[in-house]
Formats: C-alpha cells, sequence, structure tokens
C-alpha cells in the first residue's frame, strides 16, 4: 500500500511519516494548553479589577436607594428637559403613587426630594412642630372626639344598677387644601450640569410652603386653607365650652398688667392637668422679648434658656416655641398661646408632592407648578388656652 503524501507550500511531495500524526495532535495541545491558560490570566485579572472597583464604591446610604435610582434619574431628566419617556416607563404603587400625565395635576416629585421639602417644612413651620401631624389618602380627615365623660355609679349587693350617661362622641372633619408654589430658572442653568436641580428646587418649594402653611395654622380662616386655631371663637374661660377656646384676659389693653407674672401662672393652670404634662407656650419673637423680661414677686426671671445644646427654652418649666405669626400685644390680641397642640391641633397632609413644567408662560424661563394638598384644624377645644391682653 502506498503511504499518503503531503504537498508542502512550495509544491514539493513530503512524505508523510508514521509519527506526523501524532506530532499535529501534540502540537494541538499544547496549543489548547496555552490559550486555557492565557483565558485563566486574562479572567483572574477582571476579577481583581472588579474588586478594586467595588471596594472603591462608595456605599449605599439607605436600602432603598438603588431601587429610588430610576425614578430619581427619570425626574431629573424631565425637569431639566421636560423629557417624560422615563417617567412614563416607570412602575410606581398605586396606592400612593400616580404617575400622572400632565393632564392629571403633573408628575409625582422622586422621593428624596419629597424627603427634603418635608424636613424643611418640619424644622421652618413652627406649629408643625408640636402638632398631630397625620398622612391620609383622601380629600378629608376626620378626627372623632369624645368630650364627654362616661356616667358611673356606686352599686349595692342587693341593689339595682343605675343606668350611666351615654357618652357624647363628635366627629371633626378637616378638608384638605392644595398649597402651590411656582418657582423659576432659566433654561441655561437647567442645562448646565453641575446645577444642583433637585436641591434648588426643594429650598425654594420649602421656602414658599413653609411662609404659607405658619401663617394658615395659626391665622388661616378655613376657606381654601386650613383653619387656624386663633379663627376659632374665644370666650372668657369661666364661660368655655366645646367649640371654643378659652382665654384669660390680663386686665390691661395690650400689657401684662399689674400682675404678669400672675397672668402666666393662671394661663398655665387654666389648662387640664392631662395636657399640662405636655404643654407648650406659643409666641412671637415680640412678645418673647417681652415675657424674658418678667419677674417673680423676688425678683428672679420667670424665663429660663435651656441647659443643653438644642434644648428650648423654658417658661414656668414648659417649652416656648416662637411662632411669627402670632399676633403682637395689642389691645384684644391673643398674643400668647398655651396647650398641648399634639392633642389640640392637628394637621392632614397626603403625602405625594406634584410638579409640573412650563416651558411656554414666561420664556425664556421654566416654571415649575408645585402642588400639595394639607389641611388643618383644632381637634381638641380644651388642650389649647390663651392669653388675651384686654382688660376683660
Amino acid at each position: 500500500m502506498n503511504r499518503p503524501e503531503i504537498k508542502a507550500r512550495g509544491g514539493a511531495v513530503v512524505p508523510a511519516g508514521p509519527g506526523t500524526a501524532d506530532e499535529v495532535k501534540s502540537a494541538l495541545g499544547r496549543l489548547m494548553q496555552d490559550i486555557t491558560l492565557k483565558l485563566q490570566q486574562q479572567e483572574e485579572r477582571l476579577t481583581m479589577l472588579d474588586r478594586k472597583s467595588t471596594q472603591l464604591r462608595r456605599p449605599v446610604l439607605a436600602t432603598a436607594a438603588e431601587a429610588e435610582v430610576p425614578h430619581k434619574k427619570a425626574f431629573e431628566s424631565y425637569v431639566r428637559s421636560g423629557d417624560d419617556d422615563a417617567l412614563r416607563g416607570l412602575v410606581v404603587e398605586s396606592k400612593a403613587m400616580n404617575t400622572a400625565v400632565a393632564a392629571e395635576g403633573g408628575y409625582l416629585v422622586d422621593p428624596q426630594t419629597a424627603d427634603n421639602i418635608r424636613s424643611v417644612l418640619h424644622s421652618a413651620a413652627s406649629i408643625r412642630r408640636i402638632a398631630n401631624v397625620v398622612t391620609v389618602e383622601s380629600t378629608t380627615y376626620d378626627v372623632l372626639v369624645d368630650h364627654a365623660d362616661l356616667g358611673s355609679g356606686w352599686a349595692t349587693e342587693s341593689g339595682m344598677l343605675p343606668e350611666t350617661d351615654t357618652p357624647a362622641i363628635e366627629r371633626i372633619s378637616i378638608p384638605l387644601h392644595e398649597l402651590s408654589a411656582l418657582p423659576k430658572a432659566s433654561q441655561r442653568l437647567l442645562d448646565d450640569a453641575a446645577f444642583d436641580i433637585e436641591g434648588w428646587l426643594a429650598e425654594r418649594i420649602a421656602e414658599k410652603f413653609a411662609r404659607a402653611e405658619a401663617a394658615a395654622f395659626i391665622l388661616g380662616d378655613g376657606i381654601e386653607k386650613p383653619t387656624g386655631f386663633l379663627h376659632r371663637p374665644m370666650v372668657d374661660n369661666d364661660d368655655w365650652s366645646w367649640g371654643s377656646l378659652g382665654y384669660i384676659a390680663t386686665g390691661a389693653a395690650g400689657d401684662f398688667g399689674t400682675d404678669p407674672g400672675d397672668k402666666i401662672v393662671d394661663l398655665v393652670y387654666s389648662l387640664g392637668a392631662r395636657y399640662r404634662a405636655n404643654g407648650t407656650f406659643v409666641m412671637n419673637s415680640k412678645t418673647t422679648g417681652a415675657v424674658r423680661k418678667l419677674k417673680d414677686a423676688d425678683g428672679r426671671f420667670i424665663w429660663s434658656d435651656g441647659l443643653a445644646a438644642g434644648e428650648p427654652a423654658r417658661l414656668m418649666g414648659y417649652p416656648v416655641t416662637v411662632a411669627e405669626d402670632m399676633p403682637d400685644m395689642t389691645d384684644g390680641a391673643a398674643a400668647i398661646a398655651f396647650g398641648d397642640f399634639d392633642a389640640g391641633y392637628t394637621i392632614a397632609e397626603r403625602p405625594d408632592l406634584r410638579i409640573l413644567r412650563d416651558p411656554f408662560s414666561a420664556k425664556p424661563h421654566v416654571l415649575f407648578y408645585a402642588t400639595k394638598r394639607v389641611g388643618g384644624d383644632v381637634s381638641d377645644f380644651a388642650a389649647i388656652k390663651l392669653l388675651k391682653f384686654a382688660s376683660s
């Protein structure tokens, strides 16, 4: 049998010896080993680089941060350029949010910006800090109050048990009203990637909302805004009844009268014992300055500053909240309030904040129409007392 012949590149015939096939297999094996070794080295190098990049990555501060990133990016794109495609594609919980189109009121602000605004409101709106704040999903919030004592009686072993009085339960409905702000920025500023658009929006909106809320929670008339506690009827505390706030008169028009310290004491103890434990004074800066000068019969100031950092000043042992929307000490003004505002005043609000981008109405600026729903009213008329600067 003739042996197979292999043609060389130059055309010459090279006989294939008995060891040629084994040599080819051996060469292919060595080549595969070299390729495998290089692939392993490359894989090790990539693994090492990936570990380094993971170690240098900034840690996530919140467990929900990763889930919020798509919403954050989509919202920023909408604010800067009006591109709402990413927002339309997001899936959110329908129970608390609605990624509505502009026809339904704009888009929900991203969670981080909403948290920023909420924290600024909490620190800026004085009454909000001490009131009862609830989150609702409806357009109203109802408070059920039992302001009558349940009847009772002593019973004997053989005597008949008398019927007791039925408690009176009253419903207080707090409607939610729309609070809005309309900051604007130039498109050139929005195109600047270094500009913190979310921080700027949070600051401007929170500043507007805080001023409006602070005034409404104290002086609001309840028409398209919350009802302030000073808008409720005021009667002499001796004639107090449910539905009005009781006051103590100083005995002098626009002044504390002859015994200013005694009037503060009367105000404190006009409040029921169960409310005094959580009592807080509320007054503006001008009234605060006058109160700081008051002394008792022994010449000691009745005002005491906080001993620890961050601790509020105290008047007769109770904290003082400075709310600039409280009236000055003029004739007939209720310039000082004292009470348990957590029980006496309720603020109801929806959790969502909406932003609508308007690039057309104020060219070359872009308007941002921000809205939220909030309401407030007195929820316990026995929990707040007033000091009225009047003769009677």
